[in-house]
């Protein structure tokens, strides 16, 4: 059968809007060529979570957004010239940033959403810093007395859709008289037993975490019809990884540089402060030129909801599911289900921050092809151009904000990648690099992590593999 002009037109359109965004991309990634290298210091291990995986302290709770400590202190302490003031991480996650700074001696102040983040940060300032040798011999004793296990009451726990069924019963139950016996403990201690209980709950799960979601073993019984069984392994037992972790914790303590001492004493770091919500509301109440430098990597434009993947948590720190559809929404605009922001209302001097995404040719040529992919059925979910969109304009809020806090000449490090939606490669690095040329930022270096990511497989079906760079971008304050 023929195909009608009429039948071939929105195929034809495609084509043209693809062929204008590889020309616009490829123009602008020549304006960028002299900023960019690939740096073979930046490996996926010290960009990634991977880094940290034998440093006490950074090791404990398994996030694996965070990038290494290594790479933060490359950037605060060895990148041409020392950092002068306090460091802002306005996605400050489990305090990566935070803690590697303050142990160089440079003060460090992070805003973040999510309660997991929060929550693993307080612990670790007080382990850090509050823990007595009275606090080290209770927590010994947890260890060896195991006192949950004797403990009649039992204390419940939330649970959420998504976490329904999510353990074993007799680990529920252990679980449940954990948190009772908990209770009896001073607030250090119990915010060190509730930091320990985090970091084992999807070792003692149903659950793996993979990217968008949660994997659910085949032993839970939650099976979507027509996909394959999924085996996690080894389940562990609750009293064996409570165990081991408190053990990890414990030893890591001990072996920190200042002796524990009768009375807690304050170890040999800078100060450490953490604004608790979304630094799209934050970051307007912070003084202007007041840092030396920020270190981030915000949520990458992929899809990602990390109320889904750490929902276990979430559910655990007795958040409820209205709760955790309200966090969804707070959070920048990198998931689907993501509803557009009053950026206005939030701080009407946004203007030109908004105005900047809005006029950068290449993102508004990727917009019209994604709602044009979305009009011809073409998109495998309809929410991706309102979230593209969301993103940039919330990321160019972000930016110029950080502009406004940051001193003269202070340096920006931004870790992200680049995305591909409907075929089609979002040079992630170029469009915010422009974007911040505009709002006060020179452009130092866009360096490439050597070796590319690939793309989801139901992409690499349809339109073939096109590998994607991760970049660490280092912008300077005019």
């Amino acid at each position: 059968m023929l195909m009608t002009p009429e039948n071939n037109e929105p195929q034809s359109e495609t084509a043209e809007l693809r062929e204008k965004i590889a020309a616009l991309d490829a123009e602008l990634t020549e304006d960028f060529k002299a900023q960019f290298s690939v740096a073979p210091f930046l490996s996926r291990k010290i960009v990634s979570f991977q880094g940290n995986k034998d440093k006490p302290a950074y090791n404990w709770y398994k996030y694996k957004e965070a990038f290494s400590a290594s790479l933060v202190e490359y950037f605060l302490g060895s990148y041409d010239g020392q950092i002068s003031g306090k460091v802002l991480d306005p996605f400050a996650g489990i305090g990566t940033t935070l803690f590697a700074a303050s142990s160089q001696g440079i003060p460090a102040d992070g805003i973040e959403l999510l309660p997991i983040g929060q929550e693993i940060i307080h612990a670790r300032l007080l382990s850090e810093r509050e823990m007595s040798s009275d606090d080290l011999a209770t927590l010994e004793y947890w260890i060896t007395a195991r006192p949950w296990k004797e403990c009649p009451e039992r204390v419940s726990f939330s649970t959420i859709r998504i976490t329904e069924n999510a353990y074993p019963q007799e680990t529920i139950e252990a679980i449940e008289r954990y948190r009772g016996a908990l209770q009896r403990e001073n607030e250090k201690i119990q915010a060190i037993l509730r930091l320990a209980l985090l970091c084992v709950l999807e070792s003692i799960s149903y659950t793996r975490k993979d990217g968008q979601y949660l994997r659910w073993d085949a032993r839970s019984g939650k099976r979507r019809p027509g996909t394959k069984a999924f085996d996690k392994g080894e389940i562990l037992a609750f009293d064996a990884a409570i165990t081991a972790k408190l053990k990890e914790i414990l030893s890591d303590v001990r072996d920190a540089d200042m002796p524990v001492t009768l009375f807690p004493v304050n170890r040999a770091v800078e100060g450490i402060q953490l604004f608790e919500g979304s630094c799209l509301e934050i970051l307007p109440t912070l003084e202007a030129a007041a840092y030396g430098a920020v270190m981030t990597s915000p949520p990458y434009c992929n899809r990602y909801d990390y109320t889904r993947t750490y929902a276990l948590e979430l559910a655990m720190l007795d958040l409820t599911q209205a709760e955790v559809s309200n966090l969804r929404q707070e959070m920048l605009s990198c998931t689907v289900e993501n509803r557009e922001k009053d950026l206005l209302k939030i701080c009407p001097q946004w203007t030109p921050f908004i105005a900047a995404a809005n006029q950068q040719k290449l993102l508004q040529t990727i917009y019209t092809y994604l709602e044009h992919e979305k009009a011809s059925g073409a998109l495998n979910n309809n929410g991706i151009p309102r979230m593209v969109r969301g993103y940039f304009s919330e990321m160019a809020c972000v930016i110029g904000e950080c502009a406004r806090v940051l001193k003269p000449n202070a340096r920006l490090f931004m870790v992200n990648d680049n995305v591909r939606y409907a075929g089609v490669s979002i040079s992630v690095d170029t469009i915010l690099s422009d974007i911040a040329l505009s709002l006060g930022f020179d452009v130092e270096n866009i360096l490439v992590v050597p070796g590319k990511k690939g793309n989801s497989s139901q992409q690499m079906g349809t339109y073939g593999r096109e590998p994607l760079r991760k970049c660490v971008y280092v912008w300077r304050k005019k």
